[in-house]
């Protein structure tokens, strides 16, 4: 009994990660940015329909980065400092509004479809949308949905503009937020977010990287 407890136990993991990089291809190569979407349609094409099986999220981001580094090669990389060094250009412009690089360009999950997302902060939401005016820069208005934490959520106005060749997301959170972040949709812990002078230091670690190897 035991023996087919283990067994039963060792195929639901091995469906588990063939459906994480199965929806990791999918989200690399097909365009799907949303995680659920990915894994349902994951399940559907390998025919596996137990929920035991379905992956986290978590699981989907590690077998993403994996897949980005066995296959998409150098141009990733070019991609994802491009979009890097603009969210640093992007920071400087919003600086009064302690702007945080967040989502794929941050965790270096990003491709070529990948807008740079920032979360900026103002208790007055308008004030961001008056900047932007002020400065020419024509942004749609999209609202997002973020959980604050176990129990509050809030609806949150986000700009979305395009410069140079690149989208932005700049989502407008209350002052509060810059102490404590809205909770991640990958695993509902805090997100993970860098300053202006974190994502520097990124791009110089990328340097000596580049220098080391040669």
């Amino acid at each position: 009994m035991h023996r087919g407890h283990q067994h039963a136990a060792t195929q639901t993991r091995e469906r588990r990660h063939r459906l994480a990089h199965e929806a990791a291809r999918l989200m690399a190569e097909g365009g799907i940015r949303d995680y659920h979407q990915a894994k349902l349609k994951a399940a559907a094409r390998l025919n596996i329909h137990d929920d035991a099986s379905l992956p986290r999220n978590a699981e989907i981001e590690d077998a993403l980065r994996q897949h980005q580094r066995l296959f998409a090669g150098a141009g990733h990389g070019t991609q994802l400092r491009q979009r890097r060094e603009a969210a640093l250009r992007a920071m400087a412009f919003l600086s009064g509004f302690s702007p945080r690089l967040y989502g794929p360009v941050l965790e270096g999950t990003a491709d070529a479809n990948s807008p740079v997302q920032l979360q900026v902060h103002s208790d007055d939401a308008d004030a961001v949308q008056r900047y932007l005016d002020e400065h020419g820069i024509p942004a749609e208005l999209r609202t997002r949905r973020l959980r604050l934490d176990r129990e509050r959520v809030l609806d949150v106005p986000v700009w979305v503009f395009g410069a140079e060749d690149l989208i932005f997301d700049i989502a407008v959170l209350p002052y509060d937020a810059l102490r404590q972040p809205p909770l991640s949709s990958i695993d509902e812990k805090p997100v993970r977010r860098a300053s202006a002078s974190g994502v520097a230091s990124l791009l110089a670690d990328e340097d000596i990287d580049s220098y080391v190897r040669g």
